[in-house]
């Protein structure tokens, strides 16, 4: 008996899987809660301030992403976060305003301005569904809005198993 070739059809087939996962920053995360630098947690104190400002490694930050929050329930200055941003400015690769989401949200959507829409035009595109890393949503919103106007036709998941998202009408 005559053994048949086996063909992978997801292999001969058109279609052009999309993996945000190779658009992951893979740089460390960090914190920074100026919390820490207000007194009892509640008033920032300019002098103490700008001596921790001047005085802080900000070295330590050298290529990581960062996001700079307050967690305590206080009023800060818009003035300190600036000075925050200044002098990590020289060596983080990424600073936000905002927790860890709002950091990976940018980190995404920095790394999405190089996407080229148009090399999908007409394109039956699959977005990955898994991960290795944590793909935040927006990602995907933010990926399906870029490739619409340019692929026929836009799906989720693997290419063995898709949930159709969108297709172009003729």
């Amino acid at each position: 008996m005559k053994e048949e070739a086996i063909v992978n059809r997801v292999d001969s087939s058109s279609l052009i899987t999309f993996n945000l996962e190779d658009y992951y920053h893979e740089g460390e995360r960090v914190v920074f809660d100026i919390k820490d630098q207000l007194f009892q947690e509640t008033i920032l104190r300019e002098k103490d301030f700008r001596t921790f400002i001047k005085s802080h490694d900000w070295s330590e930050y050298q290529d990581k992403n960062v996001a700079i929050i307050c967690s305590a329930d206080a009023i800060v200055p818009t003035w300190a976060y600036m000075l925050i941003v200044s002098n990590l400015t020289p060596y983080a690769n990424m600073i936000v305003y905002g927790d860890l989401a709002t950091l990976e949200e940018a980190l995404f959507n920095e790394a999405l301005k190089t996407v080229n829409p148009e090399s999908f035009k007409d394109a039956r595109v699959v977005i990955k569904g898994c991960s290795k890393f944590d793909v935040p949503v927006y990602a995907y919103v933010e990926i399906t809005r870029l490739l619409q106007p340019y692929a026929a036709k836009i799906m989720y998941g693997e290419p063995c198993s898709t949930v159709p998202i969108y297709k172009k009408t003729i």
